[in-house]
């Protein structure tokens, strides 16, 4: 299972730190990626990390705004986004897929969370 946070209200500009807590599952065997979605668009991946953290990648919107990092002994990944921006909006989504590598498309991964809602006003 995967436990989505850190969502909240904030003004363009700012930031705000995302978690996932996993349970159940060895993160270190998993690979993570987070998605978001806004009302009326299709999920978007935005970044994804390797089982080991060694690799990471973003997203053409996200990138040198967002960073993505884990702590297997704490079973968590964050996703640290700064300088948000009113297009930023949506539900952000965590994933896990078996394996050690990534995938851009959300319907490879296995082990989803409930979500929760960034909103950045202007």
């Amino acid at each position: 299972q995967l436990q989505a946070s850190g969502g909240g209200l904030v003004q363009a500009g700012g930031s705000l730190r995302l978690s996932c807590v996993v349970s159940g599952l060895t993160l270190a065997y998993h690979a993570i990626g987070w998605f978001r979605q806004a009302p009326g668009k299709e999920r978007e991946g935005v970044s994804y990390i390797s089982s080991s953290g060694a690799h990471t990648y973003y997203g053409n919107s996200v990138k040198g705004r967002f960073t993505i990092s884990k702590d297997n002994a704490k079973s968590t990944v964050y996703l640290q986004m700064n300088s948000l921006k009113p297009e930023d909006t949506a539900v952000y989504y965590c994933a896990a897929v078996d394996g050690p590598i990534y995938y851009m498309d959300y319907s490879d991964y296995d082990y989803w969370g409930q979500g929760t809602q960034v909103t950045v006003s202007s």
